[in-house]
């Protein structure tokens, strides 16, 4: 009898334990200031200088982050299917799928260009496959940094530094 209320004994300490623990240890509520209504000339103060000192102290300005006027982003259409090969046969297939960072008003350009972009992001993605860069734990950074790196070097060859990056928004390994 005891064998089996000793489970639910042991869960109800653990749970009444684990609440305690995160009540104890849960920050401090900030303090709330409380504005008078009477007129203690506190709105008076200048606070200009303080908030002047606060943004150079390091502090970033929320309103200057966000997208940047001059890029744009643009999805190549289909996704890239790179075959993986060892020992001469078909181990697996790794899909990919792009995007490119570019200058404002490129986005024409791109698709103009667009069969020549893929031919060249292609052979990127087979030598990359061909040096082992689909092996094992392909999405760690070190091993995508360089294929980043030579995605965005072809881009630029083709439609010139008006390329900032190319983006891998998916990428995935089927095993065969």
């Amino acid at each position: 009898m005891i064998a089996k209320l000793l489970p639910v004994i042991l869960l109800i300490i653990g749970t009444g334990a684990g609440i305690g623990a995160g009540i104890m240890l849960a920050p401090a509520p900030a303090p709330e200031v409380a504005k008078s209504s009477g007129d203690d000339m506190s709105d008076d103060i200048d606070h200009s200088e303080d908030e002047e000192a606060s943004q150079d102290e390091g502090e970033v300005d929320m309103d200057s982050l966000g997208p940047n006027p001059n890029r744009e982003y643009i999805k190549i259409p289909n996704q890239f299917v790179v075959p993986v090969v060892e020992r001469d046969s078909l181990s697996s297939l790794v899909v990919i799928s792009l995007s490119l960072e570019a200058k404002t008003g490129l986005s024409e350009k791109i698709h103009l260009y667009e069969p020549k972009l893929r031919d060249a992001f292609l052979q990127v993605l087979f030598d990359h496959a061909n040096m082992g860069g689909f092996r094992g734990a392909f999405t760690r950074s070190d091993v995508l940094n360089p294929l980043r790196t030579a995605l965005r070097e072809a881009a630029q060859r083709e439609l010139g530094k008006s390329v900032y990056d190319v983006l891998i928004v998916e990428i995935s390994r089927q095993d065969v």
